[in-house]
């Protein structure tokens, strides 16, 4: 029989484990934030990137900031891309692993849930006809409209599945079939629009890319999804008790339902501030939660900080691959991580070594 003290013992090696899974993969994050800054289509080279950023971020210290021509490549072009990319990996890594946790369905993802479709119809309505849900957004038309209408896709299925019990397969195939009018309704905008370049620019949008960020974007997306992951975070107990089944939390005392709101809502502003910027970029939402899986197990104390490394490392990486392997032209981004992806997801189905979820 096993003792306390054994138990005790057990259990603290595995925290180690665990704690070091997630050191051992934000170290991969600044490898591959190392190798991104230094290269590129332009000139600088790592030193010189850190001469720039140095420079720029510790203006006081009056150190040497390098070349213009250094610091319009490192600071206004390369850096802020590497940035969005880490704030995007990893809001929509955290967003993913919450929404499969809360839902017990490990192929729940932003697309699932009508997400992603709502964003490409608000946009598509900015791009083709210049129509607005916020008339004064100005230059932010698009990311405001997209924006908006993930927060309306969320709303109505949550109004659905609110009518039905707010039961996780209510809430699903709720999501799916959202997803499929919004698809629809984006098809159609395609099919009237007047303009063939207009509909180049929205297949251009609905590919996801970095290569809009900007300093100003990064200001907008930072706050919404560290808040949002970090509320994420505290909720993780709760989100282990919801993978166990709604009446086992309910036995536990946890309200399921309340729990289930306040993710899908947290879920939906981190998914819906991300795409708005960056337009659809699928997969790492879903194969990321599972990486993490694979390395740590389901508790979601470890798994949502492990999924948010896994994906700012898989965001990143695609996008530095993306930026170099045609240079100077680039891939969209979004075509890489579903190249990648799909593969990945395929060996998960089919693995015997996969961890059960839950």
């Amino acid at each position: 029989m096993t003792t306390t003290a054994e138990l005790k013992k057990i259990y603290s090696k595995s925290k180690k484990r665990k704690l070091l899974a997630i050191f051992s993969v934000f170290i991969a994050v600044i490898i591959v934030l190392i190798v991104s800054i230094s290269y590129g289509a332009g000139s600088p080279r790592l030193p010189e990137a850190f001469q720039v950023i140095l420079s720029r971020s510790l203006p006081f210290l009056h150190l040497n900031p390098g070349s213009d021509l250094a610091q319009y490549i490192i600071w206004d072009i390369r850096l802020p891309r590497i940035v969005m990319a880490l704030i995007a990996g990893a809001g929509l890594a955290a967003a993913g692993v919450s929404m499969q946790g809360i839902l017990r369905n490990p192929l729940v993802s932003s697309y699932v849930l009508g997400i992603s479709s709502a964003a490409g119809f608000g946009a598509a309505l900015a791009i083709v006809f210049g129509v607005g849900v916020i008339s004064f957004a100005g230059g932010y038309l698009v990311v405001g409209n997209a924006f908006l209408f993930c927060l309306v896709a969320m709303a109505i299925v949550y109004s659905i599945a609110r009518i039905r019990g707010m039961s996780s397969e209510t809430v699903i195939l709720a999501g799916v079939a959202i997803g499929f009018l919004f698809s629809a309704l984006l098809s159609l905008i395609q099919y009237i629009s007047p303009a063939p370049e207009a509909v180049s620019a929205i297949v251009f949008w609905l590919l996801g890319g970095l290569y809009s960020a900007t300093w100003d974007k990064i200001l907008i997306c930072l706050p919404i999804v560290a808040f949002t992951i970090i509320l994420m975070m505290t909720q993780s107990w709760d989100i282990n008790v919801m993978s166990m089944g709604e009446d086992v939390a309910t036995s536990l005392g946890v309200n399921s339902k309340r729990v289930l709101t306040l993710n899908m809502l947290l879920e939906t502003i981190a998914t819906a501030s991300i795409i708005a910027f960056t337009g659809i970029i699928g997969f790492v939402d879903l194969i990321a939660p599972h990486i993490a899986r694979m390395l740590l197990g389901s508790d979601h104390r470890y798994l949502i900080p492990c999924s948010i490394g896994v994906g700012a490392f898989m965001l990143l990486a695609s996008d530095t691959v993306a930026r170099l392997i045609f240079m100077p032209t680039e891939l969209p981004v979004g075509i890489l991580t579903s190249l990648l992806g799909v593969p990945f997801f395929i060996y998960l189905l089919i693995s015997k070594r996969r961890r059960s979820f839950g």
